[in-house]
């Protein structure tokens, strides 16, 4: 791979075998979306994630890395992410992100989605919409030529948008042989921002996270579930993308 500003180039064949790691991700991910419901584990979630890890014969990407001990990250309500899929259950009204990685011949799919557990509040409807939403816009300016805070910036300005908080401590990366790589992707415009222009071949997982409340994060007594201050809820949805000449392309769909 070659390299600009320190940041990995992919070409045709690492961005297939990307492709492939996050179609899986995606497919994950959806069955997911068609498994949940009151009552459900969340422990039985990540069975069904390792199962299907199994099937194509990859690994879970987040198992022991740096230590975290599960397979899949599962954060309810007010968690923001890094959450844990234990024995619990979810339940009617609950909001629920759930981040997945995997490893594909040596390169990292990542990608999450919050999901509504049954009948969902009208805020929490508009909070994984304005979530959503932010996404979109961020990977709308992943552009040759653009610069790498045009897609902070969308972001940025489409979560003020619907008036939630943009959570500042988790950002965005580069992604390829390792699942973390440069360059970070905040969701907001730091105020000090150096110029990183965006080359054809450049691979990035975009996740913004937002709250209702206050952007304000605690780490609970088992070092990884991060949550908000305030007990307000919190969504998250990521995908990792590919730039191009024709313009971004998503590589965690199916």
């Amino acid at each position: 791979m070659k390299k600009f500003r320190g940041i990995f180039i992919k070409n045709d064949h690492e961005i297939g075998l990307l492709r492939e790691a996050n179609r899986i991700v995606a497919e994950i991910l959806e069955a997911i979306g068609e498994k949940l419901s009151p009552g459900i584990l969340a422990s039985e979630i990540e069975r069904l994630a390792n199962e299907i890890c199994d099937k194509y014969k990859v690994k879970p990407a987040f198992l022991g890395y740096c230590g975290f001990p599960h397979s899949i990250c599962c954060s309810i309500n007010q968690e923001i992410v890094h959450g844990f899929p234990t024995d619990r259950e979810l339940k009617d009204g609950d909001i629920v992100s759930f981040d997945m990685g995997t490893v594909y011949k040596g390169f990292h799919g990542d990608a999450a989605r919050t999901f509504a557990v049954g009948d969902v509040s009208s805020e929490a409807k508009s909070l994984m919409e304005a979530t959503r939403s932010a996404l979109e816009k961020g990977i709308e300016q992943a552009l040759p030529g653009n610069d790498l805070y045009d897609i902070s910036r969308a972001v940025e300005t489409e979560s003020k948008k619907y008036g939630y908080h943009i959570i500042k401590r988790f950002v965005g990366h580069g992604i390829g042989a390792k699942l973390h790589e440069r360059p970070e992707i905040p969701n907001f415009v730091p105020r000090r921002a150096n110029r990183t222009p965006l080359r054809t071949g450049m691979t990035l997982a975009i996740e913004p996270m937002l709250a209702v409340g206050t952007d304000e994060v605690t780490i609970l007594d088992d070092k990884w579930t991060a949550v908000t201050k305030d007990g307000s809820l919190s969504a998250h949805f990521e995908n990792t993308i590919a730039i191009t000449n024709k313009g971004p392309q998503i590589l965690s769909k199916l």
